[in-house]
């Protein structure tokens, strides 16, 4: 048998949508886009929704909207050690100064506790993530933002369908950046989104993602793909090669906004399936909590079903490597768990980071990896996976 890692579910209806697109000539960003937007939107239960070429965009361009309200170059965002790399990327990709806090081992996610200890005058925000679905500790990280005048970016990549005390994900925080790529549950191939209640960070967001550029109405070359605007022309300048702010350039296509249309369409099917197949693991996986641990889902949380997390424990009698070559031996994809960005990434080590300041990180990056619990994966694969986990570990 092979367990695979993730899919992506394309629909009939997607495929008949990207050749109504190719068909119409208008591929760059356009009214598909704007249909998936409003959707999206929806789904998650917030006002606006501004959808960007990747995940990394996503989380860059929700902080990049922070220049608008006060924020200078070089300014700090509090991020977990922890993550996959685009969420410090970001950070520096929009011009702010990543200021890494460690994890929780448990939860994976940043430790609250420790977050007001880095703060200073120059702190402008906090993005907590939430790694491998399970939704960060929101209350205390909103209090401490509250009390510290700070935006709460939420890099919900991998947090589609969480919940945190009867909240969905994405309406906790000032902004929620999602990722799009092709293992999430809603997926675009590439592409990412951010979500707002707030109007004024989402007109910034459709400026931010065209260059900068002044006009934000909905009939706007590059927000809707209209050829024309009414209001293009003022004072004799055309609003579409003017520039108000420094932007990127990250619009999401028309291709890739039809597939995400029909992943919404699957959402709660993909979602069902998602949640049984990791609820299946979590329940079966105590039988091996002597060897190793995965996360817990508490009573006012629902974790985004992306992954299945597990670490070795301490005073195992083996490695991770060993386990991850025993899975592959035996044709179960994995990936190993991300590393400590400030202290085992090596782009970030101008920032003067040592090795073991961030044990909790640097931990779960040694002794961690995960596997998929997508839409395509039966019981047989759990079982199958299972089994050899136990095989694995008899002897040990």
């Amino acid at each position: 048998m092979k367990y695979s890692f993730g899919t992506i579910s394309i629909t009939e209806k997607a495929k008949q949508l990207v050749i109504d697109a190719i068909d119409s000539g208008r591929l760059s960003s356009g009214n598909k886009v704007r249909e998936f937007e409003q959707k999206f939107a929806a789904l998650v239960g917030t006002k606006a929704a501004v959808a960007l070429s990747t995940g990394t965009d996503a989380d860059a361009l929700a902080l990049a909207v922070l220049y608008d309200f006060g924020a200078e170059r070089g300014d700090e965002i509090i991020v977990p050690a922890l993550s996959f790399v685009a969420t410090g990327n970001a950070v520096l990709q929009a011009g702010f100064t990543p200021v890494f806090v460690d994890i929780n081992r448990k939860t994976l996610n940043i430790d609250p506790d420790k977050i007001e200890a880095v703060i200073t005058e120059k702190t402008r925000g906090i993005m907590p993530v939430h790694l491998m679905g399970k939704p960060a500790d929101m209350d205390p990280i909103m209090d401490i933002a509250k009390r510290h005048n700070l935006c709460v970016v939420e890099d919900a990549a991998e947090a589609h369908g969480g919940k945190y005390k009867g909240k969905k994900i994405g309406t906790i925080g000032d902004m929620a950046a999602y990722s799009l790529y092709v293992a999430h549950i809603i997926s675009t191939v590439e592409g990412g989104i951010v979500t707002t209640d707030r109007n004024d960070y989402a007109d910034v967001l459709r400026s931010l993602r065209s260059h900068g550029r002044f006009c934000k109405c909905e009939q706007c070359v590059f927000n809707s793909g209209a050829v024309t605007c009414d209001k293009r022309i003022v004072d004799g300048v055309d609003k579409r090669f003017f520039f108000e702010r420094i932007g990127f350039s990250a619009k999401m296509n028309e291709m890739e906004a039809a597939i995400g249309l029909g992943n919404i369409e699957l959402y709660d099917d993909i979602l069902g399936k998602r949640r049984h197949n990791l609820l299946y693991l979590m329940g079966h996986f105590k039988e091996f909590e002597k060897y190793l641990f995965t996360f817990t889902e508490e009573s006012h949380e629902q974790i985004g079903p992306h992954a299945f997390p597990l670490t070795v424990c301490d005073g195992a009698s083996f490695t991770r490597d060993e386990l991850a070559d025993y899975l592959k031996k035996n044709n179960i994809d994995f990936r190993h768990m991300f590393l400590s960005m400030p202290t085992q990434c090596p782009g970030f080590a101008y920032l003067g980071h040592k090795l073991g300041e961030f044990p909790e990180s640097e931990y779960v990056a040694d002794h961690g990896l995960h596997i998929g619990v997508h839409q395509e994966l039966t019981r047989e694969h759990l079982d199958y996976f299972l089994g050899v986990v136990r095989d694995f570990l008899k002897d040990k």
